[in-house]
């Protein structure tokens, strides 16, 4: 999937409200087969602390913009998405 820089999603929570995300990322993992995206808030400040937000995603049908958002649960997985974040942050700093 070929997300767009400052392309937008909007995921419900778990009350069924939904929020406006900024998509930072996308990157896929080959030895597990697993995508995952990283978001942050839409409507956050500048100078605000930035939450960051992942998920392991599936894409749903022939749609390019229906995913399946998954909870990461794993410490491994955590792991290896903070990885990838700093190592992209690092390249932006760069």
């Amino acid at each position: 999937m070929a997300l767009e820089k400052e392309e937008r999603i909007i995921i419900p929570d778990e009350n069924g409200e939904e929020h406006l995300f900024e998509v930072l990322f996308t990157f896929d993992v080959e030895q597990t087969k697993q995508s995952y995206i990283a978001v942050v808030p839409a409507d956050q400040k500048d100078g605000d602390e930035v939450e960051v937000f992942a998920f392991r995603y599936e894409e749903k049908g022939n749609e390019e913009d229906d995913l399946a958002l998954f909870q990461i649960e794993s410490e491994e997985e955590w792991e290896m998405v903070e990885e990838m974040l700093n190592t992209l942050t690092d390249e932006d700093l760069a």
